[in-house]
C-alpha cells in the first residue's frame, strides 16, 4: 500500500488495521472509549502547533487529527451506525443549512442572516436529531438547561462556559464587585478549613474548587477569558523559572543545587527583567 492524499487511502488503512487477525493487535482492541483520550490529545497537538507556528508540525498534527476522525468513523461502520461518508454529509449539511446568505438562493443570500435565524436553524437541527435517534430506537434523553455544556470541557473553560449559560436567564450578578466578594469569602472558607484540628482533604478539595469557579466568573465579568489569562500566567512562570536555570548553569551547578533562597532571588531578578510578549 502506498501513501496518498485522497481521503479513501486513509479510510483503507484503518480498515486494514481493524481488520481481525490480519490487521494491527493494538488498533483491533480499542474501542470509542479508549480512543476518545487520544482525540482529544490530538485536538491539543493541533493547539499547540498553532500556537508555536510551526506550519510543518501543524501538517502532520492536522493529519494526526484526522485520523482520529477516521478512527471512530470506522468503529461506528463497524457496528453498522454510520459511515465516514455519513460524518462528511452530515458536516456539509450542516454548514450549508447554517450559512443561508452565502449558500441559499439569490433572495436568501441578499437579505443576509436574519434576526433570530441562526437559534431557529439549531432548534431545527435539535428536531432533526431527536427524529434520528427515535429512527434508531434510541430513548430521548432527558436534558436539562446546562446540558449543553459538555462535561469533558476542561475544568476552567468548562465552568466559564456554565455560568455564562446559567446568565442568559437571569442566574447572575449585575456587576463584577459581588463575585470579588464571593472570592473572599470562598478564601476565607478555605483558611478555615485548613486551620481546623484535623483538616479533610475532601473539604479542601472542595473549598479549592469553589474559589478556582469563582475567580473563572469573576474572568468572565471582567470579559477576560480565564483559560487564556492562566495560559499566560503558565507562560510568565516558564519563563521566569527557565532564568533560574539559566543562572544554575551559569555557575555550572545543578539546577537542585541552588538554595531557596538563591532560586528566589534569581526568580526576582528575571521580574525585573524587560518585559516581552507572550
Amino acid at each position: 500500500m502506498t501513501p496518498s492524499s485522497d481521503i479513501r487511502r486513509l479510510i483503507e488503512i484503518m480498515e486494514a488495521l481493524r481488520t481481525p487477525v490480519t490487521g494491527c493487535p493494538w488498533d483491533v482492541e480499542q474501542t470509542f472509549e479508549t480512543i476518545a483520550p487520544y482525540t482529544i490529545e490530538e485536538a491539543y497537538e493541533v493547539a499547540d502547533a498553532i500556537h508555536t507556528g510551526d506550519r510543518v508540525d501543524l501538517k502532520e498534527e492536522l493529519g494526526d487529527l484526522l485520523l482520529q476522525v477516521v478512527y471512530h468513523a470506522r468503529m461506528a461502520e463497524e457496528e453498522q451506525s454510520f459511515t465516514f461518508g455519513d460524518v462528511v454529509e452530515a458536516i456539509t449539511t450542516k454548514m450549508i443549512r447554517r450559512h443561508p446568505h452565502v449558500f441559499g438562493d439569490e433572495a436568501a443570500r441578499s437579505a443576509g442572516m436574519a434576526k433570530g435565524m441562526w437559534e431557529r436553524i439549531k432548534q431545527e437541527e435539535k428536531r432533526e436529531k431527536a427524529e434520528a435517534r427515535a429512527s434508531a430506537g434510541m430513548a430521548e434523553r432527558e436534558t436539562g438547561y446546562l446540558d449543553d455544556v459538555p462535561a469533558v470541557f476542561p475544568a476552567l473553560t468548562e465552568a466559564e462556559k456554565l455560568q455564562r449559560r446559567a446568565a442568559r436567564v437571569g442566574f447572575d450578578w449585575a456587576e463584577a464587585g459581588p463575585v470579588l466578594d464571593k472570592i473572599r469569602e470562598e478564601t476565607d472558607e478555605l483558611a478555615e478549613e485548613l486551620s481546623a484540628p484535623a483538616p479533610d482533604r475532601e473539604r479542601i478539595a472542595g473549598e479549592i474548587g469553589d474559589m478556582i469557579f469563582a475567580i473563572a466568573n469573576l474572568a468572565r465579568h471582567l470579559e477576560i477569558d480565564p483559560e487564556e489569562a492562566l495560559k499566560r500566567t503558565n507562560r510568565k512562570f516558564r519563563k521566569r523559572f527557565a532564568a533560574i536555570e539559566a543562572e544554575a548553569r551559569g555557575q555550572d551547578r545543578p539546577l537542585d543545587d541552588l538554595s531557596l533562597e538563591e532560586m528566589e532571588a534569581a526568580w526576582q531578578r528575571a521580574k525585573k527583567a524587560p518585559v516581552t510578549a507572550d
